[in-house]
């Protein structure tokens, strides 16, 4: 049977168009991997004056390869720019500065870890290398490198003190300083990093030096306490200094510091169970109970039961105010704190510091204040008993310390011998203030279970 005519020019025409397809793709050149590769310019003075600072980098990929592009010096050292970098089909462009991976000259010793660098002065041979599918393609020319600030920003000086920290705003450790030293003016930044990565960045003192300026810089660092927020967690962590230059040059220092019982102290007066917040009343003053620095005067039992009664509080000139209250450390951290402890009785015309109970940065007390004091809360006491601390002993400093413990719950008392009468002010208020001194008063702890108070002269003893 014959085919038709038109069946048979057809298949013709399909087996000439395939056979012509066939010798196209075996006869045709094959596509390069790497199409184009060029340098803008064959010089560059990489000094951040603005002018011929950078050279311009193109090139085109026919397939996805991995790129290299180096410079290639007189002696055959090789200065990276991309290393086996993969990329994708196309065209790319990028700018090139003069700096490339960090290096060391022969006989230098740099402190730290340099990042990047200006390659030296010198003609190079710039080279661009494809790979890709078992071959390499590369295109090279020729870079002057000339009038280059090779002048690395070293970072002389990195100095962090103490080594351990502790804050919790406790006075003792809460801060540490670090010190940093440039070689010459470039970007400068401080940072805690810990083993997951999260950083922390210091913030510079403002010490007459501008940031950026070659010299000593310092930083000052509380863990963000001072601020009201809670420190990083304790640990373990790297301090990084980081010094960039305009050129581009990056050097980078690493020494170690660790954080201990850090936390944002939490402390108030908690109201008594029932009754006022603040337990005042009197009792007739004794001898026994006067101290001084020479006298170690008796300590004044803990008033038992709670006072409900809100009147005015009279009592006789020369009796004793007596007051009780409760802390309550409702924070994470351990709180510090001194003497006097509770039970001490003061004469009106004491103070803390005349009992040698000086203020300690850091440590918190119970103050009681009245409007006829001579100061602000005068009267001072610790935040327990002693038995009720925990005793901390500090080697380094040679001190034993004390702390509330958090969640810890303590009762304060003491007394205050009332013996001036001023008409102006008869009666008058006392209230207690829990005092964190040297950083401040808590808020709503400044003027806490406020009663009146009023004197009377005692009766003329008989005869």
């Amino acid at each position: 049977m014959r085919l038709p005519k038109m069946i048979v020019l057809l298949a013709a025409l399909a087996a000439l168009a395939a056979a012509l397809v066939i010798g196209y793709l075996v006869l045709r050149p094959p596509v390069a991997l790497l199409t184009a590769a060029s340098f803008d310019r064959p010089r560059i003075s990489p000094n951040a004056d603005g002018e011929d600072d950078l050279a311009v980098i193109e090139y085109r990929l026919s397939r996805p390869a991995a790129v290299s592009i180096y410079l290639s010096a007189p002696n055959d050292d090789r200065y990276y720019f991309r290393q086996d970098e993969r990329r994708s089909a196309g065209r790319y462009r990028v700018l090139f500065s003069g700096v490339v991976g960090g290096y060391t000259l022969p006989g230098e010793t740099i402190a730290g870890v340099i990042e990047s660098r200006l390659i030296p002065n010198d003609t190079y041979t710039w080279v661009i290398e494809a790979a890709g599918d078992g071959e390499t393609e590369q295109k090279s020319g020729t870079l002057i490198v000339a009038e280059a600030d090779s002048a690395l920003p070293e970072i002389t000086a990195f100095e962090i003190s103490p080594a351990e920290f502790t804050p919790n705003q406790d006075g003792i450790r809460d801060r540490v300083s670090v010190n940093v030293y440039l070689a010459k003016p470039a970007s400068l930044s401080v940072y805690l990093e810990d083993v997951a990565g999260q950083r922390y960045f210091l913030t510079e003192r403002e010490e007459g030096r501008q940031p950026g300026d070659m010299g000593n810089h310092e930083y000052d660092y509380d863990g963000g306490v001072d601020q009201g927020m809670v420190p990083p967690p304790d640990g373990e962590y790297a301090v990084f200094a980081v010094a960039q230059d305009d050129e581009g040059q990056r050097i980078v220092r690493e020494e170690r510091l660790a954080i201990r019982d850090g936390g944002l102290p939490l402390v108030e007066i908690v109201p008594q169970k029932v009754g006022a917040v603040v337990y005042f009343s009197w009792m007739p003053y004794a001898e026994r109970y006067y101290t001084s620095l020479d006298t170690a005067g008796e300590k004044l039992a803990k008033p038992e039961g709670v006072i409900s009664d809100l009147t005015t509080l009279t009592l006789a000139q020369g009796d004793l105010l007596v007051f009780k209250l409760t802390v309550h450390n409702y924070g994470a951290t351990p709180v510090r704190t001194a003497g006097p402890f509770p039970g001490t009785v003061y004469q009106f015309d004491q103070t803390a510091a005349s009992l040698e109970a000086y203020e300690e940065s850091g440590a918190w007390r119970i103050g009681i204040n009245c409007h006829t004091a001579y100061s602000d809360f005068p009267w001072r006491w610790a935040l327990g008993p002693l038995d009720e601390l925990q005793a901390v002993y500090d080697d380094e400093r040679d001190e034993t310390y004390y702390y509330l413990l958090p969640g810890q719950r303590a009762e304060v008392w003491g007394a205050i011998r009332m013996t001036e009468i001023r008409k102006a002010r008869n009666p008058q208020e006392c209230w207690a203030g829990l005092i964190h001194e040297d950083v401040g008063i808590p808020p709503f702890q400044s003027r806490v279970g406020a009663r009146e108070i009023e004197l009377v002269v005692p009766p003329a003893a008989p005869g």
